[in-house]
């Protein structure tokens, strides 16, 4: 039998998890709840019961494996194969994830930070269309991101590399809670996008449902800014606009340094879809060098929730027996 991948999707609510092939086709999917509780001791437990559980219903061995990768939130350590600081998941001091993992199903294990391993995933069978140079930007409660250069994921000297969400856009803009101002993550997230809404409405005096809404204190989501804007709400479309503005200067900057065969946005945002993109493109294409512009083109993910075992999947490919 040829040998199988195992990708895991480690997040705060849900444990996403597939079995793959080695070419990165997903054959089987399954997802369990993340128990959190009493520091997250029992989240790697649940992992290795969930797997050996499957591989049993399949009737797979260890030996059916290659490896098994992981996606994380928190400062993952690679060589350690730890997890320190994942707050969503109560795991504020070091886990010795690999080490569990490894003893308990007899199969190599790989892990890195959730944000690198969606980009991997969308860099190898989504919009990336498996070029060696590839930017992912992934739009959702923050902005996260991850930059693959020459086929390698850049990590920096302190594995903050890619924190594509941390880029000021806005000096002096609005306080992000890493400590700086005006970062992409403060106007260009799902939250970020109200935060600009809320700004913008101070100074408009036109007719808007969202203006409106906004003004009367109701509950107002990013999706609603966007639905609102393609109906033809000036307001909201000024808003878009303004997002857009944001997002095309920061992929301008990335290509620029970069250039990228594509800088791939992805996440809750992203589902504004061409419309946004378009706008987006727009922006870049004002900002970018001129080689830049030609080359480097601006696309929507394409995996939606599989690009995170997708891409871990693919931090288990080392593991595999080359022909």
């Amino acid at each position: 039998m040829t040998q199988k991948l195992i990708g895991i999707d480690l997040g705060g609510t849900t444990i996403k998890f597939g079995i793959l092939t080695l070419d990165g086709q997903v054959q089987e999917k399954w997802a369990i709840e993340t128990n959190s509780l009493e520091e997250g001791k029992h989240i790697v437990p649940d992992i290795i019961a969930s797997i050996q559980h499957r591989l049993d219903l399949y009737g797979l061995s260890s030996q059916d494996v290659a490896g098994i990768g992981m996606g994380s939130p928190g400062a993952v350590d690679r060589k350690a194969k730890t997890v320190t600081g994942a707050f969503n998941l109560n795991w504020a001091q070091k886990q010795e994830v690999g080490a569990a993992i490894e003893q308990a199903l007899g199969i190599p294990f790989a892990i890195d930070n959730d944000a690198n391993v969606a980009a991997l995933g969308e860099r190898w069978m989504g919009a990336g269309e498996n070029q060696p140079d590839v930017v992912f930007m992934t739009l959702g409660t923050g902005v996260g991101g991850g930059i693959i250069a020459d086929g390698n994921l850049i990590h920096g000297v302190a594995g903050a590399g890619g924190e594509i969400g941390h880029m000021i856009v806005e000096p002096d803009g609005f306080e992000c809670t890493c400590g700086n101002k005006g970062c992409l993550e403060t106007v260009a997230s799902a939250t970020g996008v109200v935060r600009v809404a809320r700004l913008l409405a101070e100074e408009y005096e036109g007719e808007s449902a969202i203006k409106l809404a906004i003004d009367n204190g109701d509950l107002v989501a990013s999706k609603d800014v966007f639905v609102a804007a393609e109906s033809g709400d000036f307001f909201a479309g000024q808003v878009v606009d303004k997002v857009a503005f944001y997002l095309g200067l920061a992929a301008a900057n990335l290509g620029n340094i970069l250039n990228p065969d594509a800088i791939v946005i992805g996440g809750g945002v992203s589902a504004a879809g061409e419309f946004l993109r378009a706008k987006v493109e727009d922006q870049f294409k004002r900002y970018a060098f001129p080689q830049v512009r030609l080359t480097t083109k601006i696309k929507l993910a394409e995996l939606g929730n599989d690009a995170g075992i997708i891409g871990a999947a693919s931090l288990a490919r080392q593991f595999s027996v080359k022909d």
